[in-house]
């Protein structure tokens, strides 16, 4: 009996004299447990801030002429027209603003190049002081592809107003 006592008491000398008593996986888990809830409340917090606003938009009415200057440069809005409708397309700058692939359409009535999937120049009027655009000559397919864009538009983004042709602002409110 002298022999176990004697093994029981080295073994328990050299657990209390060790390091490695305290390295085990369940400790080093805590650890790491109480580092992190230390830091997280510690750490500097920001303050919460809430989303700016956007300005709010007045209703009105463009021509041709006077939706032009709102295609996105010198920090203007981007705006394009969809069937007399005026949307404002700011949050998508980088499809319809300066360099981006529909840039053609801002400022402008974008309705037959959206109709045609044309980004040529060719779709845009050019009289910017003439009549507007009746698409009257397009078929029942860019019909509903246009459609289809005016609902995507809808959905996305503000009307802001409506395009009007250039002498008819007076006759539109």
């Amino acid at each position: 009996m002298d022999y176990v006592e004697n093994r029981m008491a080295q073994e328990a000398a050299k657990q209390t004299g060790s390091a490695e008593s305290f390295v085990t996986p369940l400790n080093l888990v805590l650890l790491g447990m109480l580092l992190y809830t230390a830091y997280s409340w510690l750490r500097p917090h920001s303050p919460a801030t809430i989303p700016k606003e956007e300005p709010a938009v007045v209703f009105r009415t463009f021509t041709p002429r006077t939706l032009l200057p709102y295609n996105g440069e010198n920090d203007m809005p981007v705006y394009l027209a969809v069937r007399g409708r005026v949307f404002d397309v700011t949050r998508g700058r980088n499809f319809y603003g300066p360099g981006g692939p529909y840039a053609n359409f801002a400022g402008r009535d974008a309705s037959r190049g959206l109709a045609c999937g044309s980004f040529d120049e060719e779709m845009l009027t050019k009289d910017l002081d003439g009549p507007l655009d009746t698409l009257s000559d397009l078929d029942k397919d860019q019909l509903e592809a246009l459609q289809g864009w005016e609902e995507r538009f809808l959905e996305k983004y503000l009307v802001v107003g409506k395009l009007v042709a250039a002498g008819e602002e007076d006759k539109a409110e």
